[in-house]
C-alpha cells in the first residue's frame, strides 16, 4: 500500500534527523518512492519552540496502517522521542498523512491525519509531490487544500 508520511525535526540537526528516519524506515522494509524537498516551518501550536525542518515522503509498505504506525513509534523512541501528550520539542515526528484512498478511524489512528487540511507544514510539501491527489474524506486535490487552508505559518522550501 501506498502511504505518504509528514517528518519533522526541530532538535539537533534536523535534516540528518529525517535522513536517520528515513534510512531506519528503508531497513525495515519501507520503499522510498519520492521525497518532498526540505522545508524550514515555524513551530505550528508550539510557540517559543525552535523552527521544524519537515520533509514529505511517499513511501509503499506491507503493512497495515496500525502495523505502520507501531513501527513509526519504534522508530520515534530508537530515535530518542519521548511519549507525551505534550507539544514538545522533537528530535523526529513521523505522521501518517495518507493511507491510498483508505480512510482509517480507531482510537489510536485516524487517516488521513485529522488536521492536514489546516497544515501547510504538511500540505506544501504533500502538494509538492502529489498534488493531484484526492484527500478522500473532503474530495478535493491536495494542491488546493494547499491554496485554501487559512495556515499563516511560515514554510520556506530550503533544499
Amino acid at each position: 500500500m501506498k502511504y505518504f508520511l509528514c517528518l519533522g525535526s526541530n532538535l539537533g540537526q534536523k535534516g540528518r534527523n529525517l535522513k536517520k528516519a528515513l534510512a531506519m524506515l528503508k531497513k525495515e522494509g519501507i520503499r522510498i518512492i519520492r521525497l518532498s524537498s526540505l522545508y524550514q516551518t515555524e513551530p505550528v501550536e508550539i510557540p517559543g519552540q525552535s523552527w521544524f525542518y519537515n520533509q514529505v515522503a511517499e513511501v509503499e509498505a506491507s503493512l497495515s496502517p496500525l502495523e505502520l504506525l507501531k513501527l513509526i513509534k519504534k522508530i520515534e523512541q530508537r530515535m530518542g522521542r519521548k511519549d507525551s501528550l505534550q507539544k514538545t520539542s522533537r528530535k523526529i515526528d513521523i505522521d501518517i498523512l495518507l493511507a491510498g484512498e483508505k480512510v482509517v478511524r480507531t482510537r489510536k489512528l485516524v487517516i488521513p491525519h485529522p488536521r492536514l487540511e489546516r497544515r501547510n507544514f504538511a500540505l506544501l510539501p504533500l502538494s509538492e509531490i502529489a498534488p493531484d491527489v484526492v484527500h478522500p474524506v473532503l474530495k478535493a486535490k491536495i494542491k488546493d487544500l494547499a491554496k485554501k487552508s487559512g495556515d499563516s505559518s511560515v514554510v520556506r522550501k530550503i533544499e
